[in-house]
């Protein structure tokens, strides 16, 4: 699969070896438009990945905001220190998971760019592709059976059917290494 008119192409990853595939796999099969100057001197831009990775906020996470106190105890009891200690941590988890993902860019010499947002992944993916005028969204998917995803949902089925872009997707097309 090649094209050479793909100005954006966004690849998710989450730090598991599906998404990092499906990086490899688009590095490897995606042909990105090279810098031009076109016939009425407008200048296009060359071609790059845009590697985004969707950081949960940590106020999901138990223990951040414990609430009250039973039995007449003081309430909103915020524990600051547990809180910037998960953000750091989420930090640390999301620079390896770039770092990783820059690494496999370099080595194959191709044009990116990255991003980390905080939010919903479901939600996150859909408003950057939309954003950033993405001609095509590249996902790996973790191999959910159908009783977990029936309950916890799917990332991709999400934005397979609501991203304003194309969307590749390693469950639905059988990519890998």
């Amino acid at each position: 699969m090649a094209t050479g008119n793909l100005g954006c192409v966004l690849v998710t990853v989450d730090g598991s070896e599906e998404s990092m595939n499906a990086l490899k796999w688009a590095i490897t099969n995606l042909k990105l438009r090279p810098s031009s100057t076109s016939s009425e001197s407008q200048v296009q831009e060359e071609g790059f990945f845009l590697i985004l990775h969707v950081q949960s906020p940590p106020n999901i996470i138990t223990g951040l905001n414990p609430g009250s106190i039973p039995f007449g105890g003081p309430g909103n009891y915020e524990v600051p220190a547990f809180a910037q200690a998960v953000e750091a941590h989420q930090r640390r988890i999301s620079d390896a998971i770039i770092s990783h993902a820059i690494e496999i860019c370099t080595e194959k010499g191709v044009k990116h760019k990255t991003q980390v947002v905080v939010g919903d992944p479901k939600q996150v993916i859909c408003d950057v592709a939309e954003n950033q005028h993405v001609d095509l969204l590249v996902m790996g998917c973790r191999p959910f059976g159908p009783i977990k995803r029936m309950f916890l949902g799917s990332v991709s089925n999400y934005c397979t059917n609501n991203a304003q872009c194309p969307v590749l997707n390693s469950d639905l097309d059988g990519l890998g290494e």
